[in-house]
């Protein structure tokens, strides 16, 4: 686990900092052959796992995840710490490269190294503590000081830590007696500061070189991305994601170690934030904790970031499967135990169980490593465990040249080498940061002035695999060795997945240049160079208002005419009207035919045959009024539409009013002494017909005169079309031509329904009173209507009522007439007209 740019240590660690400082100035000053280097005193040694050689090398390694400092109260148990199966794996290399450096004997010929490794459990205090006891001997055994620097027989360098806020304590501490430690996975850029860690080496390189080098850069102008921030650990995960939205930032860095990176990625989930293409720091790159659950895979897949240089390392596989309890040496092993307890779930032996731990069944012994697959046999990302393979080789490569040096012309004070059965720490640190190699992979290993290595770093994108497993597909890498006028980063993006398998390499910028059509919009909060592009409203160009009659196009970039629209005979509902519109008439004509073949016969003449003709035509004409009302509006269409509207109605109603008029009057005038009928004969009929259309044409004439309805165009503020309409012109002249048809029709409804009950037995009276019920209920509907709705669908509302109301005249009056006459022949007689037997 590696640490922000700033760390706070707990403050205990600061004080014994503090004390082995003291202590240290103190060894300077007294004699040497009187001091003995002990253990704290009232302290108990920690598990050890270590090999004697003529040269011992320390190691510190985080085996267990202790999150929680130990409570000093004792007043409860310590929790149970959590086996590392991946720092196992690291310190197992370790032992690899060594044993492998023995064996061979090439390096270091006639010189066999020893270790002698101890478990930091994640925290600064154990990894102090354990760094104590590397520079200690046995407990309470007297060794002399030699030099003023270290006793006999404690390790000359130490490998590890490999947490940052580990190293940083143990830093401090070896450096007070110049013990050159290398770390394998400390990345702070504060441990290249020599002036308070002057012992500090590292095979991992700092993280100064993603934040300050080219590699981050190159990655991202490389592919014309302006990133809008990157990430370290803050103290609202939902602020930071939120932000991320906000931006609108397509893609992010994220430079964070993996604990942090977990906790923003939960938080994306839980809000919902997808469609991000994430660069990862080296940190977390290859975290298993990441790409290993299903429910990242989705927002991760794709992922670009920096990782360690990989390398397969021939013989650690099965080094590492060979692990296993009945091993003659692995009483020597501490780890081993807890390691295997955890890994097959079972309990070695009849160990007694710890409190808060869980019980687990005896292991049977039949348990194998080659049988399980876990990240400690996992080598196909060898990238933490190189860095631990190349620290041994490096120390080794330090040790080497410090055997080699010739009296006479050594590094130090008069030239001298170092004693060859002595080896001081501070000697072999003046070696180490001299030492400069290339292995057997092909990667050159050394450290600047600062302890640090050459940033090498691989390039990998998250692509899942068709087992549905997360791969990490090698894209490119970074060379910090490369010579100046060559490219250091090489990437191919040929072979990229991009989020969503996308192969497209995304667009990501702070905020793009406006395209046409747009304009800029400055976001509160945000810096200058961050607008928003707003899309013009519509029927702008450049977010300038275009002329009335015109329309800007889709993209915002001309004005053109706008469509003229209105109800045509081309469009659907124009073709539905206008064939609804003739068939009406069609029928009427139907039934005009009919009434002329039997004009004699008694219900053709009853009545008056005369106004049933006149109403028929009255009703063909209603129908075709209607057709003008569909069309492109004209001067002479919208007089003509309202007028011949107004003016059919009124003769068809007129019509209808005189028949009712007929059907009382011959009632009252069949009663004795009555001479009503003289007053409605056919002459005083065609009277009362004509005197009541004249009423409406003498409004239509004054309607027309004094403001007649003209073509008017209708433009929407925001509509790209242009509605060609009638104006009515005078609105009480509209009014009074609809108000004069509603009274007749009132007045002829009530005339109706007065005569509905008189004797006869084809009483028409009835079939008027439905007829004017429909006409009625028409139009009193069509006023709301006609008055919400918008455009051309108002005059369709207009057509709907006239014609609604023609068909419910037609249908009432003539249906009942032709069904007798076609159908019923036998009932077309005098004789049954005049019956009384079917009196209501």
């Amino acid at each position: 686990m590696k640490p922000k740019a700033s760390v706070n240590l707990p403050d205990y660690v600061h004080l014994h900092v503090l004390l082995w400082g003291i202590l240290s100035v103190m060894f300077n000053q007294v004699e040497t052959k009187a001091q003995q280097c002990k253990l704290i005193p009232g302290s108990m040694s920690l598990p050890v796992l270590q090999r004697n050689g003529d040269i011992t090398l320390g190691g510190l390694f985080s085996l267990h995840d202790m999150v929680v400092e130990p409570n000093r109260l004792f007043t409860t148990m310590p929790p149970h710490p959590r086996f590392n199966f991946r720092t196992f794996r690291w310190m197992q290399t370790m032992i690899f490269a060594i044993e492998e450096i023995n064996r061979e004997g090439k390096l270091l010929p006639n010189v066999t190294l020893g270790y002698k490794i101890y478990d930091s459990c994640s925290t600064p205090y154990q990894a102090l503590k354990a760094a104590m006891e590397l520079m200690g001997t046995e407990q309470d055994s007297e060794v002399e000081m030699v030099d003023n620097h270290m006793c006999h027989g404690t390790v000359p360098v130490v490998i590890g830590d490999g947490g940052s806020t580990q190293s940083l304590v143990v830093a401090r501490f070896l450096g007070a007696f110049n013990v050159p430690q290398v770390s394998y996975f400390s990345s702070c850029a504060c441990l290249s500061n020599k002036m308070e860690y002057p012992a500090f080496l590292r095979t991992m390189p700092s993280d100064l070189f993603q934040v300050r080098a080219s590699i981050w850069s190159d990655i991202l102008t490389g592919h014309g991305w302006v990133v809008r921030q990157s990430l370290t650990m803050r103290d609202a995960m939902a602020a930071i994601v939120s932000r991320i939205r906000s931006s609108g930032a397509l893609v992010v860095l994220v430079f964070a170690v993996e604990q942090d990176a977990a906790a923003l990625f939960d938080e994306a989930l839980r809000q919902g934030l997808s469609g991000i293409h994430w660069l990862a720091s080296e940190a977390w790159s290859t975290a298993s904790v990441l790409s290993t659950p299903k429910k990242y895979q989705h927002i991760l897949q794709g992922t670009i970031g920096l990782a360690l240089r990989r390398a397969q390392i021939p013989g650690l596989q099965d080094f590492l499967l060979r692990l296993h309890p009945s091993n003659s040496d692995a009483s020597e092993n501490p780890f081993l135990i807890p390691f295997w307890e955890e890994v097959f779930g079972c309990r070695l032996g009849e160990r007694t169980l710890m409190e808060n731990e869980n019980y687990k069944p005896p292991c049977s012994g039949t348990e194998d490593l080659k049988s399980i697959k876990n990240i400690y046999n996992d080598v196909s990302q060898l990238r933490i465990s190189y860095n631990v393979y190349k620290a041994v080789y490096a120390i080794a490569h330090a040790i080497k040249a410090m055997k080699s040096c010739n009296d006479g012309a050594g590094p130090f004070l008069l030239q001298a080498c170092s004693e060859a059965t002595n080896i001081q720490p501070w000697q072999l640190l003046h070696y180490l940061k001299e030492v400069e190699y290339t292995n057997q992979f092909g990667d050159e290993t050394m450290f600047d002035q600062n302890g640090d290595p050459v940033a090498m770093y691989d390039l990998v994108n998250w692509q899942l695999g068709s087992n549905g497993e997360m791969q990490f597909i090698t894209i490119g890498m970074f060379d910090g060795t490369a010579p100046a006028g060559r490219k250091k980063l090489q990437l191919q993006d040929n072979n990229i997945l991009w989020n969503d398998n996308k192969t497209m390499v995304p667009q990501s910028e702070c905020s793009s240049p406006c395209p046409s059509g747009t304009r800029k919009a400055i976001r509160p909060n945000f810096p200058v160079c961050c607008h928003d592009c707003v899309v013009c409203r519509a029927g702008e160009i450049k977010c300038l208002r275009c002329l009335p009659l015109f329309w800007s196009n889709v993209e915002r970039t001309a004005c053109f005419p706008k469509e003229v629209d209105f109800l045509s005979f081309s469009d659907t509902m124009g073709k539905t009207l206008t064939t609804v519109a003739l068939l009406g008439s069609l029928c009427t004509c139907w039934v005009i035919f009919i009434f002329s073949c039997h004009i004699s016969t008694p219900i053709v003449r009853a009545n008056n045959s005369e106004l049933s003709f006149l109403l028929l035509f009255s009703l063909n004409l209603c129908f075709l009024c209607s057709l003008t009302f569909i069309g492109r509006p004209s001067d002479w269409s919208c007089m003509l539409r309202h007028t011949a509207f107004g003016i059919t109605f009124v003769l068809c109603i007129s019509c209808v009013l005189g028949k009712t008029l007929v059907v009382l009057m011959a009632f009252k005038a069949s009663l004795p002494g009555s001479n009503l009928m003289k007053w409605f004969g056919p002459v005083q009929q065609r009277a009362i017909i004509t005197l009541s259309t004249l009423v409406q044409v003498i409004i239509c004439i004054i309607w027309l005169t004094v403001a007649p309805p003209t073509p008017q165009k209708l433009m929407p503020r925001e509509s790209a079309i242009v509605l060609l309409l009638c104006d009515e012109g005078s609105a009480l002249g509209f009014a009074l031509v609809l108000g004069y048809i509603g009274l007749l029709a009132c007045l002829c409804l009530f005339l109706a329904f007065l005569a509905r009950k008189l004797p006869d037995n084809f009483n028409e009276a009835k079939l008027i009173t439905f007829s004017m019920l429909i006409f009625c209920a028409v139009w009193v509907a069509f006023i709301p209507a006609y008055i919400s709705s918008p455009g051309k669908y108002s005059v369709a509302v207009e057509i709907f009522a006239i014609l609604a109301s023609s068909y419910g005249l037609l249908a009432c009056i003539f249906a009942p007439k032709c069904y007798i006459i076609l159908l019923r022949p036998e009932k077309n007689s005098r004789k049954h007209l005049m019956s009384k037997t079917n009196v209501q």
